[in-house]
């Protein structure tokens, strides 16, 4: 468990800072894959224009003049063909970590709501007085909202 949510005042019980622990870990989660998700997919647009431009250079240029040619000479270089499943490997990857992305951030806000809606049970009597300073915590350490459900 963080040293910060561990060191929280005595009126937050165990189970609170368990789950206060657990949207922590699932936020970076999300982050995580978030960022994954950016540099594959910039990475991918990157790697697919480079192979465009050299295919029009090596390629199209050479062989504008006629359709079968130009499909003959694709079809029998193995560079071409290895660029091309290259490139549709790296979309289909960038789709795999874009749903693992949409999966983490369905998760983290199903937590993050669950803890603003429970907050009256979590934060009874005199704790209820004092959740502003976790709140206020959470968002400057994590960047997690838990002051309203919207994202």
């Amino acid at each position: 468990m963080n040293s910060k949510i561990i060191m929280l005042e005595n009126w937050t019980d165990q189970a609170t800072k368990q789950m206060l622990h657990n949207l922590i870990e699932r936020k970076q989660k999300f982050d995580n894959f978030k960022k994954k998700h950016l540099i594959l997919m910039w990475t991918s647009v990157f790697i697919s224009f480079l192979f465009m431009y050299y295919l029009s250079r090596v390629l199209f240029n050479p062989y504008s003049f006629s359709f079968e040619a130009l499909v003959s000479a694709f079809v029998s270089s193995s560079l071409f063909i290895n660029l091309s499943l290259l490139c549709i490997g790296l979309f289909g990857a960038t789709k795999v970590l874009y749903t693992k992305k949409e999966k983490a951030e369905k998760e983290y806000h199903e937590l993050r709501c669950e803890i603003i809606d429970r907050s009256k049970d979590l934060w009874k009597d005199e704790a209820w007085k004092k959740r502003h300073k976790i709140y206020e915590l959470m968002k400057s350490e994590w960047d997690i909202n838990l002051y309203h459900e919207s994202k």
